[in-house]
Order: C-alpha cells, then structure tokens, then sequence
C-alpha cells in the first residue's frame, strides 16, 4: 500500500491524557536542526507556528507492515504531511507564521521527504530526543527506536495555546487546524 493513502480499517487512537500538560506551557529552549540544515528553536520564535509531530515516514518502496498498521495512530504520516502542504497558504492567511513537522527521524532523511512530498515547510529532525523529553511528550517504541505519537501544538510566541491529541484521521490534522483558526482566532465559520 502507498504511503500516500491508509486502510479505512486502522485502530484509532484514544486520548490517554499524555498532552493534558501541555496546553498553556511555555516552550524550553531546544534547538532542532531543520531540512535546511539551520537549527531553530521554537521556544524562540515569534507569531503564530503550528508544529505537528508524526512518528515517521516511510521510505521510497518501503513496504508499511501490518504490525505498523495495527499501532493506533501510527499509520498516516506523509498524509498527514501533505495535508499541511496542501493548507499552507490557507494557514498562512489565517495568521499562521509558519509550519514545522518534527520527527525523530534524522535530518537527511528527512530532507528527502520535503523534496519527495514537495513540502513547502521546514521538518525538523528531533533524533536525540531533546524536544520529546522537554515537553514529555508521549512517545512509543518502533524497531528498537523511540517516535513521537502524532500531536499537533499552536504555538504563539513560545507558548503553547492550542494541542490536537491525538490526531486522526492523519490526513485531517492540517483541517482541524483551519477549523480552529477561523472559530477560534478569527471568529470565522
């Protein structure tokens, strides 16, 4: 199966409370090295930058195995990508400053995701888990590695006003975020 679609059958994931601490914090200083090769800290960055987290993406012909499938909410990750790609301008009209991906997936790799998926927006690699262990983020384990669970954060001037936990369908994350936009901060339907 492509990584560009997904079983309608995947398990879905239940809110466990693992992001309930989350919502209102202020970001720790963590520096992240992006597709770009620059590193950014997103505790320091001003305006309004969603940030969603995904577990990882598969290769070029990798094929997803059902063991991946069965874990609720892993499955999902380049539709998921693709759907903020595909809102970027949407969100940017919004108010949104910018958009980041993060995964525990090293930047090379994902350097080849934004220009395969032709994304318009940095990933950022948290490969030695500084960001995931800052935040406690919930996390879960894949082929002896450690990845982040899917979650979306709205971040304004390095506090987190916003968290989407969990996030399925993957493929809506980047709408739900729309959604919230125009009801909650601009007062749009």
């Amino acid at each position: 199966m492509a990584h560009s679609t997904f079983p309608a059958d995947l398990p879905v994931p239940k809110d466990d409370g693992a992001c309930d601490h989350l919502r209102g914090s202020q970001l720790p200083p963590v520096s992240l090295v992006a597709t770009s090769g620059s590193k950014i800290d997103p505790s320091t960055l001003r305006g309004l930058t969603i940030l969603f987290c995904y577990p990882r993406t598969g290769a070029p012909n990798e094929t997803v195995p059902d063991s991946w499938n069965s874990i609720p909410g892993a499955r999902g990750c380049t539709p998921q990508a693709c759907s903020f790609r595909d809102a970027s301008d949407e969100l940017l009209g919004l108010g949104v400053t910018r958009v980041f991906g993060v995964s525990t997936q090293d930047a090379a790799y994902q350097s080849e995701v934004k220009e395969r998926l032709r994304l318009p927006y940095e990933l950022l690699s948290d490969e030695h888990l500084a960001f995931v262990e800052a935040l406690k983020l919930p996390t879960f384990e894949w082929e002896g590695k450690k990845v982040i669970r899917r979650l979306t954060l709205a971040i304004e001037d390095g506090r987190i006003v916003k968290v989407w936990y969990p996030v399925f369908p993957p493929d809506k994350s980047a709408e739900e975020v729309v959604v919230w936009l125009k009801q909650e901060r601009t007062g749009k339907s």
